[in-house]
């Protein structure tokens, strides 16, 4: 301010000492006047320059000026340049903040007081079937068609939330979503999705587990109860009580086979992946599936043609007793469902990519394209009547799928109705390495002195 008054009195001093050399007293007065009128319209100009400067807001055109107004443009700049900062910092924040949201497993969409989308991330275009972009400001209400989301939205009771099907199922793969409103701000809504089909997946097998397994026990316990009040009860001939006992003992058995394949698989969920450290010949595990899956025929009184062909000399790294036992259960399936006189065809092969298959063909009845997802899953049985007369637990199939996926591989189901099935495991090439040979004898045995 003072540099100010002293530029004002020092151009009019200028001024008025041009005058008085110009025309004395009367000029000296006369140039006091302009000297002061100059400062004030270049004072003017000055401020003109920085006030069209702040109507555009450029911290980078900013005019270089000195004294007062040099300083409100100096301090113009700084505080344009602060929020100018200010304003990347929050929009770089919100970035992050969407791109957390939109990486989220969830479906998030915010709508605006009139239930229009403002925004939405991929997971819930996904849930709902909605263009991320294009149905930008659309009512939500007009692209959600469904009857109980229609019904949830109207009636503003946000307090718990709903399910219903998601646009991103199939008909053979149905997806079902939950989904909650909640209101924040001035009547804006904020729509949460989350996928809920594995949750309710696992709820349904859970209770068919338990009902499964309840009635697979239930069946034999009530066969064992009625054989055993019938022999405390009633005198009867050899003959019977031995037919009794014999029955008792197949119930009894079969109890035993189904409480060793739920620990089994127990066993195969709580445990760690097998390593690498144990390797077995595969043909030492063909020959042991032959043998029994040959007695096993035998028992069932079933003629089969069963052709194993000769195994590859390569070995697998992993859990000897669990790789058995998934052959084993894909050989015993083959024989309790191929109808007798039928054809079994038991092979491995090796695979371009260094891997080896396990295949068991059968000319047995077939599966429908529907059931083969299905296989695996406990106890679920294409024909509950066909598997109670083969004496199967409904198991086997769900041990092969957790062993393979144990061993890292693959289990793959072939079949159709009247052309038989083809069950494969297939194993990947860091489980394989050809087999090692035993070292041949280098040296004879010394003989005894002559």
């Amino acid at each position: 301010m003072a540099w100010r008054l002293t530029s004002f009195l020092l151009c009019q001093l200028a001024a008025g000492v041009l005058g008085w050399w110009l025309a004395r007293a009367g000029g000296a007065a006369a140039g006091v006047a302009a000297g002061g009128l100059a400062w004030l319209v270049l004072d003017l100009a000055r401020g003109e320059r920085v006030l069209r400067w702040l109507r555009h807001l450029d911290a980078g055109q900013a005019p270089t000026l000195h004294g007062l107004w040099g300083e409100v443009a100096d301090r113009a700049r700084r505080a344009l340049r602060s929020r100018e900062q200010q304003a990347q910092d929050a929009q770089q924040r919100l970035q992050d903040i969407l791109a957390a949201i939109q990486a989220s497993p969830n479906g998030v969409v915010l709508l605006d007081a009139a239930g229009r989308i403002e925004w939405c991330n991929q997971t819930a275009a996904s849930h709902f079937g909605i263009d991320a972009q294009r149905d930008l400001m659309q009512l939500v209400g007009n692209l959600v068609r469904e009857p109980s989301f229609v019904a949830y939205y109207a009636g503003g009771d946000y307090r718990h939330e709903i399910v219903i099907p998601a646009r991103s199922g199939t008909a053979g793969r149905p997806a079902r979503v939950s989904v909650q409103l909640h209101p924040y701000g001035q009547g804006r809504k904020l729509l949460l999705s989350r996928d809920v089909t594995a949750v309710e997946q696992a709820e349904a097998m859970r209770r068919d587990f338990v009902a499964n397994v309840s009635h697979e026990i239930r069946t034999p316990l009530t066969v064992l109860t009625g054989f055993i009040e019938t022999l405390q009860t009633l005198p009867l001939e050899q003959a019977d009580r031995t037919r009794y006992l014999g029955l008792m003992g197949q119930q009894g058995a079969r109890m035993q086979t189904l409480v060793n394949d739920l620990l089994t698989l127990s066993r195969l969920e709580g445990s760690p992946a097998p390593g690498a450290g144990e390797w077995t010949p595969v043909g030492a595990l063909t020959a042991q599936c032959e043998q029994e899956g040959r007695a096993l025929a035998q028992v069932l009184g079933k003629s089969h043609e069963l052709r194993f062909d000769p195994a590859p000399e390569v070995e697998v790294a992993g859990a000897q007793a669990e790789l058995l036992s998934a052959m084993s259960n894909l050989v015993s399936n083959a024989v309790r469902y191929t109808p007798a006189g039928g054809a079994i065809h038991v092979q491995w092969r090796l695979l371009a990519d260094g891997g080896a298959e396990f295949a068991v063909r059968d000319t047995g009845p077939g599966v429908a394209p529907e059931h083969i997802p299905r296989l695996t899953e406990r106890f679920y049985r294409v024909d509950r009547s066909r598997s109670r007369e083969t004496g199967g637990t409904g198991l086997g199939l769900a041990i092969v799928k957790h062993v393979v996926q144990r061993h890292g591989g693959e289990l793959r189901i072939a079949s159709a109705p009247g052309a038989g099935s083809t069950f494969a495991i297939q194993l990947p090439a860091s489980r394989l390495r050809p087999a090692v040979r035993p070292p041949a004898e280098t040296a004879r045995p010394a003989t005894a002195g002559r």
